[in-house]
């Protein structure tokens, strides 16, 4: 294994579940692309993009994610690159073409070698029509939670209604639930605003 290889190896080992280290690998060296490991981005798990001046992929996933997580964006941004080389870029980004190449892709690690039964259900749903993002399916997000290392904080849907929490270092109140949102009051301003349920949040008069 040449020194690139192996630091590349190496990397990966820290991040994902031990039994999809060899396929992830194996991925990295069919495509080849830049693999950039940052920090959380609260707007995105990861991203994939490709600059052409350098014909250079670029793969970027959040340091932050739990391994489940953190394979499951490895292979949708890695399910991006192969569905550009196979269809060209000229097709929706998450449209059926996308669809087809990350079910493929994703296909060998749905086993409980890889994933923990009470993840392995709902990603297995998922994954028959998959969405942009994991979160956007809502069995699937709490599923995932359940690993993240950042125990002291809770999903907005498990706040009770009139209950105070801090999101983005402001504290709210719940005051109601419409659909996918929360509608919640800033505490200082009495500003209203609309929360996705899955949001992470601190439990006012936690410690974290």
């Amino acid at each position: 294994m040449e020194l690139m290889e192996k630091k590349f190896y190496d990397a990966l080992k820290k991040y994902l579940p031990p039994n999809a280290l060899a396929y992830c690998y194996d991925l990295w060296m069919k495509y080849r692309f830049r693999l950039k490991i940052v920090n959380n981005r609260r707007s995105k798990l990861g991203d994939y993009r490709y600059d052409p001046a350098k014909d250079l992929h670029i793969i970027t996933v959040n340091r932050t994610l739990n391994p489940y997580n953190f394979l499951i964006t490895y292979i949708h941004e890695t399910a991006h690159l192969a569905a550009n080389k196979e269809y060209g870029r000229k097709k929706k980004p998450h449209g059926k073409e996308w669809k087809s190449v990350y079910k493929r892709l994703m296909q060998p690690l749905l086993s409980e070698s890889i994933f923990p039964a009470d993840l392995l259900q709902p990603l297995r749903r998922h994954m028959q029509n998959p969405a942009a993002s994991s979160y956007s399916d809502e069995a699937l997000c709490k599923a995932l939670r359940r690993y993240d290392a950042e125990t002291h904080l809770e999903m907005l849907d498990n706040i009770q209604i009139g209950e105070e929490f801090i999101f983005h270092k402001r504290l709210f109140k719940k005051e109601g639930v419409k659909r996918t949102r929360v509608l919640c009051c800033e505490v200082v301003t009495g500003k209203k605003y609309l929360i996705p349920k899955l949001a992470m949040v601190l439990k006012a008069g936690s410690s974290g």
